[in-house]
């Protein structure tokens, strides 16, 4: 049921309303589930936080918004109790906006813009993103989805069904192209259905968003893993164009000694295989993961936060996060770290590794940390960590979890030598994504390195546009 219209406030009252809190599950509770922390604001709470916005002329979060959502539509529709138009705006410019309304780092990019954040907090557009596209799933009948564009007869290709690949695929059938969508795994989603943990996106809200891009038209297939089972070259034989996001899954580990113990694992094996093997439901499968009593996580990333909070919940009494500069460089959302403390997790910054210590059958059962201070800034344009001469002590663990970065997938890249590369093994493309070949496009991570799920959707948004623009000047060519 949509809400009723409420009076609309005056500029002075939309300036004295306070940002809305969002619920959250007891962190004592949570710490040992995979239920959903955050909860999701009620239908006032929504409108009342909607009608702190200042409706801008000049569109500042816009511009802000990696996939240009129609911010301040859609949050006026919602101000106005207007949830189906709310859906409709959101979802024309947005094809997951329940995992962006979930996992979006919004405080850094659309509500980083916000002018209401001038004089106090800004308009909550992550928790207003969620509220609507959850409203949206429950409410199926009064959100009719508009119609894709006449079949163009132009067959695409999407290697990759994560945020980039399933955003290129959304837009491209939206565009009357017939697409094809080819993933590795067993199942959609990427990094949103194996990197991320249950308690921040759950799977069913997951294949909710999926299941929306096959109504589209979109086709899935799985188990195809490009590179290996099917060649670029065979592909580009088979569609009219390609567009690549296989993401970087590479592991990087530290290059210090003892990294070969029973007990390491990289953040993306850990948390893959409590998520493709069940290790979070309520009735675990035999999920082939070490639980260990004392976890010491090295990174403070959000992947690292992902991944000591997981290993708390599969049972861990002491779960560590060691970082080498302060809180203040942490990568990581300040929710999760914010998060991360309310469920016992301890952080121990300014300490980085310098080796893993072993039993004598191989398992492991420390790890040696060295102080460290910072010094000048690097070129990320943080203070580089600076090493404190006699400062190595051993940290009792038996599981060490390395989240310090990724590295390019190299199946398909290895494959496909006529695909020119960075330095990094990283596919090189220009601003709309297209590569040193015509008719194959790229975004995501196989192009930027380890980055965001909104950038990543950005990027396929973009180059969904250019290879429809390809296919139309092509086609008129002829």
């Amino acid at each position: 049921m949509t809400a009723r219209k409420p009076d609309a406030p005056t500029a002075k009252e939309r300036l004295a309303i306070e940002r809305a809190k969002m619920p959250e599950q007891d962190a004592a509770e949570r710490s040992a589930n995979f239920g959903e922390v955050n909860l999701g604001l009620s239908a006032d709470a929504a409108i009342r936080e909607a009608q702190r916005c200042l409706r801008c002329k000049k569109r500042p979060c816009v511009a802000g918004c990696p996939v240009a959502v129609d911010i301040p539509e859609f949050v006026t529709a919602v101000a106005e109790g207007d949830f189906p138009a709310a859906a409709r705006i959101l979802k024309r410019t947005n094809a997951l906006p329940a995992v962006c309304g979930r996992v979006c780092p919004q405080e850094t990019q659309c509500e980083a813009e916000c002018v209401r954040g001038l004089k106090g907090a800004p308009v909550a557009v992550g928790y207003l993103e969620r509220f609507v596209a959850d409203w949206a799933m429950a409410h199926p009948d009064q959100v009719a989805a508009e119609p894709p564009a006449a079949p163009t007869g132009r067959k695409v290709c999407v290697v990759g069904a994560g945020p980039g690949g399933l955003t290129a695929a959304g837009e491209l059938a939206r565009l009357g192209h017939d697409v094809t969508v080819f993933e590795a795994l067993h199942d959609a989603g990427g990094v949103l259905r194996y990197g991320i943990p249950e308690f921040r996106l759950p799977k069913v809200i997951l294949d909710r968003e999926v299941a929306e891009l096959a109504k589209l038209g979109v086709a899935i297939e799985c188990n195809v893993i490009v590179g290996k089972t099917l060649t670029l070259e065979a592909i580009r034989r088979e569609f009219d164009a390609t567009f690549i996001a296989n993401g970087a899954g590479l592991p990087v580990f530290l290059g210090c000694e003892g990294e070969n113990l029973n007990g390491v694992y990289s953040a993306n094996e850990f948390l893959t295989r409590v998520n493709l093997m069940g290790a979070y439901l309520d009735e675990p499968a035999r999920t082939p993961v070490i639980r260990g009593r004392r976890v010491v996580v090295v990174g403070g990333g959000n992947t690292a936060m992902d991944a000591v909070r997981t290993a708390r919940r599969i049972g861990a009494e002491r779960a560590m996060i060691y970082y080498r500069r302060t809180e203040a460089e942490m990568p990581a959302r300040a929710e999760e770290i914010k998060h991360a403390k309310e469920e016992g997790v301890a952080f121990h910054l300014l300490e980085a590794p310098t080796a893993i210590l072993g039993t004598p059958d191989g398992w492991v059962r420390a790890i040696r940390m060295r102080k460290m201070e910072l010094g000048a800034p690097d070129d990320s344009g943080r203070r580089r960590p600076v090493p404190i001469p006699d400062s190595e002590h051993e940290v009792a663990c038996d599981v060490v979890v390395v989240a310090v970065g990724t590295g390019a997938n190299p199946l398909l890249t290895a494959s496909a030598p006529e695909l020119k590369l960075n330095k990094w093994g990283n596919i090189e493309t220009d601003e709309s994504g297209r590569t040193s070949l015509p008719d194959v496009f790229a975004g995501g991570d196989i192009v930027r390195g380890g980055a965001t799920v909104i950038l990543a959707m950005g990027d396929g948004k973009r180059a969904a546009a250019a290879i429809d623009e390809y296919l139309r000047t092509r086609d008129a060519d002829k």
